[in-house]
């Protein structure tokens, strides 16, 4: 667990602006203030003080962000109570599920329904959108957001039907033999044929042939679990997310 959250730790900074606040590392998107954009890791073990956490959360309100943090539980014990008992609440508590590369099960490509790469600005645009919609947020997509996609060092990949990009996902990075699957989104018309499955089996795939022996996602629901857990996804811990209204 302390590999996955070394890694998040390396790449969630990557095209944010950090700073050190007593054992956390706070992180912060430039030009967004979406709370899944800006939040901060603890280090392991940490049992920041009452002054520690406040610190941090001022960090935050300076910018006028949400206090916010995201973490596996099994890194820092101590600090959810800690957090609690100086206000935070707990946003949401997600499983986390990690895929070895002899645990795959790869997934075929439903009819009618191709995997590629996107080629274009125009690919990534509509890619995101799609994700976007599926997750219920704005299918408005900037052209600053389109060239980090382009620039970004995962692996993208979107599914497409008759020419209609109907979903999408990412393999990120790996550091050190870890890679994180994300994103994983279908239109809901699309949805129920297999679309996901086969957009995470072929992203885990690819990241393993990458050289990543551990490949982890953190599903939303039950329901995406139990896609993941049919490529081949295991539970194998907890992430919480925390914050200060």
């Amino acid at each position: 667990m302390s590999a996955i959250q070394a890694y998040v730790r390396t790449t969630a900074p990557r095209g944010r602006d950090t700073e050190r606040v007593g054992p956390f590392l706070a992180t912060y998107s430039p030009g967004t203030p979406h709370p899944m954009l800006n939040y901060a890791i603890p280090d392991d073990g940490a049992r920041p003080t009452p002054a520690e956490i406040g610190a941090l959360t001022e960090a935050y309100r300076r910018r006028d962000l949400l206090p916010r943090l995201e973490y596996f539980t099994d890194v820092a014990p101590d600090l959810e109570k800690l957090l609690v008992e100086a206000g935070y609440g707990l946003e949401r508590r997600v499983p986390l599920m990690t895929c070895a590369p002899d645990g795959r099960i790869d997934r075929p490509v439903p009819t009618g329904i191709r995997l590629r790469a996107p080629g274009s600005d125009e690919d990534f645009r509509r890619m995101r959108a799609a994700q976007n919609i599926a997750f219920g947020e704005s299918p408005e997509i900037g052209d600053a957001e389109v060239e980090q996609l382009k620039t970004g060092s995962g692996r993208h990949l979107l599914a497409e039907a008759g020419g209609v990009v109907v979903g999408g996902g990412v393999a990120l990075e790996v550091v050190d033999g870890t890679t994180e699957v994300a994103g994983i989104a279908v239109l809901e018309p699309y949805r129920g044929r297999g679309i996901a499955a086969a957009l995470t089996a072929r992203l885990t795939r690819e990241a393993h042939e990458a050289g990543a022996h551990t490949a982890f996602l953190t599903p939303g629901d039950l329901g995406i679990g139990n896609v993941y857990a049919r490529v081949g996804y295991q539970p194998a811990g907890e992430c919480v997310h925390l914050s200060l209204a």
